[in-house]
């Protein structure tokens, strides 16, 4: 069951992807180091004040000490993006300025 909700977040990634300026799509691996599972993942262009869709879709779930590839595909041309993650606890953690051009992974911790 941890193999299709990690593959469901790759393939709900891929449809939610981002093209940056250089035409390039965007993925980076998400480490869940928390100790609670990940119940959404939302990014927007840190000049944007509305959130895009959950990465992880309507029943994703990326749980703690797992990881999966996200791919962000809107359509922008923004290097700068906020992330906001919300745990399986209603923590939330949101991170602003993250340059996708140059990640390679992220990892959220407790």
């Amino acid at each position: 069951m941890k193999t299709c909700l990690l593959g469901g977040l790759a393939a709900l990634a891929l449809v939610a992807g981002i093209l940056p300026a250089a035409a390039q799509t965007v993925e980076f691996t998400v480490i869940n180091n928390s100790s609670y599972d990940l119940h959404y993942f939302f990014t927007t262009p840190s000049n944007e004040n509305n959130w895009g869709e959950d990465l992880l879709g309507e029943s994703g779930i990326l749980e703690a000490g797992y990881q999966a590839t996200a791919t962000i595909g809107d359509g922008s041309d923004q290097c700068l993006y906020d992330f906001r993650f919300v745990m399986e606890n209603g923590a939330e953690l949101v991170e602003p300025q993250i340059d996708i051009c140059t990640l390679n992974s992220y990892t959220i911790n407790d």
